[in-house]
């Protein structure tokens, strides 16, 4: 079997080969050539040694690819970008670094957990799945439409922010306001009234706003 002649280094090469960020159990299986009861014992050995790391259940990632949690999650639920808390704290609105990693989905809301890290999928209509771009290999929001869907979750109760402590310097508020239009009134009267505040640490004004 190849599991039993190929070196852990020779392991790492051929899966560097793929060129994928995790790889499942059944493409483990292919590549090592393996039954799953051997297998299962093979990659418990490899995770042992540091070859693998464990991600979840079924769910296993190169050591030379050093955690890439937020890539993973990306693709391991399609489609996805990353948005809400995460994308605003990427982008400096947040001052806080999130623990859940949060993404935008078209497909039903879920939460799973890699690597010790929770992850979380809120599901958006189609209508509102836009307006997002890649940067060094994840789909992330656009600063001004994380801060719509913000808006949209906390409109329906699934989302909470101090908005009090956001940054909004920099944003394009034309930009922010034309893709305010395709969502619901609500979402629109509120991204309308925190428009006045585009340029301003929103702390500055004395007092929270209240949406």
């Amino acid at each position: 079997m190849v599991a039993r002649t190929m070196s852990n280094i020779k392991l790492l090469q051929t899966l560097r080969g793929f060129n994928k960020t995790y790889f499942t159990v059944a493409d483990l299986e292919k590549i090592l050539e393996l039954e799953r009861d051997s297998l299962y014992v093979t990659l418990n050995r490899l995770v042992k040694a540091g070859v693998l790391i464990k991600l979840r259940r079924g769910v296993y990632q190169p050591e030379f690819q050093s955690l890439e949690l937020e890539k993973v999650a990306n693709e391991i639920y399609y489609p996805s970008y990353l948005s809400f808390e995460s994308a605003l704290s990427r982008y400096g609105i947040l001052s806080q670094i999130p623990y859940t990693l949060t993404f935008a989905t078209t497909k039903r809301s879920k939460k799973l957990t890699l690597s010790g890290r929770e992850v979380g999928y809120r599901q958006l209509k189609k209508d509102y799945f836009f307006a997002y771009t890649i940067k060094e290999g994840i789909y992330i929001a656009e600063p001004e439409k994380a801060i719509l869907d913000q808006l949209y979750m906390m409109s329906k109760g699934k989302g909470e922010s101090d908005i009090s402590e956001w940054s909004l310097v920099g944003l394009k508020k034309n930009r922010f306001l034309r893709y305010s239009k395709k969502f619901p009134r609500t979402v629109q009267d509120n991204a309308k009234k925190l428009t006045t505040n585009f340029g301003k640490y929103v702390t500055t004004l004395g007092e929270k706003e209240q949406f």
